[in-house]
């Protein structure tokens, strides 16, 4: 890991919404839950690479825009098919209204 990545201003994300977070040559997606919590994944469905940014959270889970698969973004477990590999997880914090990601 590099260390704390300044992602985007607390206010960026809506409840319930998911942002695209490129860095580094990689992709990640940045999520805020119905609660208002913080969390990061892998930005690409592990089933066709498909940007996950673009898919329907609800509470804390993730649709992938293609095929439908359901990730947990808390715990990066999978919950529907067709996708069967996990995503990874990466810790979140908030500093000063700013979204910050370790990477």
């Amino acid at each position: 890991m590099t260390g704390w990545t300044d992602a985007c201003a607390e206010d960026a994300i809506a409840p319930e919404e998911a942002m695209r977070l490129d860095h580094a040559g990689r992709t990640y997606a940045l999520y805020r839950n119905h609660e208002g919590a913080w969390f990061c994944t892998d930005g690409l469905c592990t089933h066709e690479d498909v940007h996950l940014a673009g898919g329907l959270v609800v509470e804390n889970t993730i649709e992938c825009p293609k095929h439908a698969s359901i990730f947990d973004f808390a715990t990066g477990e999978v919950e529907t098919p067709p996708a069967c590999d996990n995503l990874s997880t990466y810790e979140v914090r908030l500093v000063d209204g700013r979204i910050m990601v370790r990477l």
